[in-house]
């Protein structure tokens, strides 16, 4: 199969470079380094792309960070948006398929449980609502060009080193820094990076929109209780919500005041207060399956542990 990838260098299109080019598949990459088999900013490309792809997966993005300004802001545009409307208008021939790499912030929630692909597009930052468009604008194309396509809406992917808040949860558990919200009983999906990567060439026969998880959404206290384990931290201690809440509310006014932002306010408290979790059996019924984060703890946590 030949296969168009972009987002090569990113931590999930590496993981999916290599599994495809594993199974002997013909990848061929798209991005600004060196190391791309086409070297393009796709946010400003406006040429043509004139081979014949099997596949098309499309996996750059500009990452979910808080914006500091309108400049960055407006990046998530230039790359998620623009960048994906580049890449769509430069097929002299469209492929036969398509897998676009998309998120759960598309949905704009920062609480629920066993939420479901059809649930209202509701983003509230400059991550999800540039994603929300991306997908429209694929979904548009698509059915002009008669593509079938594949998008996948992903929670927190965990994979070796991990990276944003389990990273920054790992780091605070060694220091001895770490303290659980009541009895973080709250859960929140993720997902392997490997059971992505495998799960693409299932689901691009079986074009739709998926979300894909553990199959167990760990909660707070699972995850913190098997990090410490590893780390020998003989205990986590939790905080009384009714204590960290005025804190909660101290940082709104914070925020509000000083335009900075607090360690903790309401918003961070919801986060990790609220579970938020969704449904993935649309995309099991058709064949995807995962292993459970907690159980395979020696994969992600090893080069952490080396350091």
């Amino acid at each position: 199969m030949n296969v168009l990838l972009t987002g090569a260098s990113g931590f999930l299109g590496a993981n999916i470079l290599h599994h495809f080019k594993k199974m002997g598949h013909h990848v061929e990459t798209i991005g600004r380094s060196q190391e791309n088999d086409i070297i393009a900013d796709l946010a400003t490309f406006s040429g043509q792309l004139n081979t014949k792809y099997d596949l098309v997966i499309h996996a750059a993005g500009k990452a979910h960070v808080i914006p500091k300004n309108p400049a960055e802001e407006k990046m998530f545009y230039d790359v998620n948006l623009q960048g994906t409307k580049n890449l769509l208008q430069s097929f002299t021939h469209p492929p036969k398929k398509l897998i676009f790499i998309s998120t759960v912030a598309v949905y704009g929630l920062d609480h629920g449980e066993n939420i479901e692909e059809n649930c209202p597009l509701n983003a509230n930052t400059p991550y999800g609502k540039s994603k929300v468009l991306a997908e429209n604008e694929i979904i548009g194309w698509s059915k002009i060009n008669k593509v079938d396509t594949t998008i996948l809406r992903l929670p927190l992917i965990i994979g070796k080193n991990p990276k944003g808040n389990l990273k920054s949860m790992i780091n605070a558990i060694k220091k001895g820094f770490y303290f659980n919200i009541g009895k973080g009983k709250a859960k929140k999906s993720m997902v392997l990076v490997d059971d992505i990567s495998t799960a693409l060439p299932k689901l691009m026969n079986h074009p739709n929109i998926y979300h894909l998880t553990d199959g167990h959404d760990p909660s707070f206290k699972e995850l913190s209780s098997v990090i410490a384990k590893e780390f020998e931290v003989n205990k986590i201690y939790s905080i009384p919500y009714f204590l960290i809440k005025p804190m909660a509310i101290c940082g709104d006014v914070i925020k509000k005041i000083l335009a900075i932002s607090p360690p903790i306010d309401s918003v961070k408290l919801n986060k990790i207060n609220k579970s938020l979790t969704f449904n993935d059996s649309k995309a099991r019924s058709v064949g995807y399956s995962s292993i459970k984060i907690l159980e395979n703890k020696e994969y992600w946590l090893s080069q952490t542990k080396s350091k």
